[in-house]
């Protein structure tokens, strides 16, 4: 029971995977997708940052409320009937399968986004037009490859290496594209001077129990108290250093 909450107060993992993302698309998380990528329309966005409730707020540390956080991607899409048009593409890193220690970068879409979530909820962050353009710059480079880091925990530190979550990724991206760098040591000095992070306000025991016996619990990459990156401290983040940015949270009809 100790390890089922344990689990359950700290999880921040990319379900629902692949597999079975389309089998459990309900009608209303579908409708909800397209509401969302409307609301991402209206915008004018080619790119922004976006977040899911995979698990209920109830079931999580204080200070987090989306469990996955993902970059979304103006883009012309291929239909099943080979029919082209535009819409926006979710760039996400996703736990692998059995494996949820390790991570995968996957491209998949608005309704599979939300397929199978806790509570219908969506945050997004629309950076300003001029990091937009940097963040597409670094997308379509080698440098966004290079910045994931398959070894996964539930709460990777975003001040070091040697983990990684799906927040911490985006975040990553972010400052590759602010500082117009690859270089992940250069990355990493500026999110310990101007990213403030989130402190895991889980008890050590718990923790230990966590690192212990799950595979996606670690702390191997934190000293002292845990913390790690949310969609809430990105976005402080960027309000406060990117100029005309603005966040948005969607809710269901």
């Amino acid at each position: 029971m100790r390890l089922l909450f344990l689990r359950k107060a700290l999880v921040q993992a990319a379900l629902p995977r692949q597999k079975w993302r389309i089998s459990s698309q309900s009608k209303l998380s579908n409708l909800f997708a397209k509401k969302v990528e409307r609301a991402l329309g209206t915008t004018g966005a080619r790119v922004a940052i976006i977040a899911r409730m995979g698990r209920p707020a109830s079931e999580l540390p204080e200070g987090m409320h989306f469990t996955h956080v993902a970059l979304a991607v103006y883009s012309e899409i291929t239909a099943a009937n080979s029919e082209k048009m535009r819409g926006y593409a979710i760039h996400n890193l996703y736990q692998q399968d059995g494996h949820p220690d390790v991570s995968d970068l996957v491209q998949d879409y608005p309704v599979d986004f939300f397929a199978g979530v806790a509570t219908l909820e969506s945050g997004l962050i629309i950076p300003s037009p001029e990091l937009q353009a940097r963040l597409l710059n670094v997308i379509s480079s080698p440098t966004y490859k290079q910045l994931h880091q398959r070894d996964y925990s539930v709460i990777a530190n975003p001040y070091t290496l040697g983990r990684q979550n799906c927040t911490e990724f985006v975040l990553d991206v972010v400052n590759a594209a602010i500082y117009q760098t690859s270089d992940i040591s250069v990355i990493k000095a500026n999110t310990k001077a101007y990213f403030v992070a989130q402190p895991v306000n889980v008890s050590p025991f718990k923790l230990m129990l966590g690192s212990m016996f799950s595979a996606e619990v670690s702390t191997a990459d934190h000293l002292g108290q845990p913390v790690t990156a949310t969609f809430e401290r990105i976005a402080d983040y960027l309000q406060k250093y990117d100029q005309g940015s603005t966040v948005k949270t969607i809710y269901p009809d």
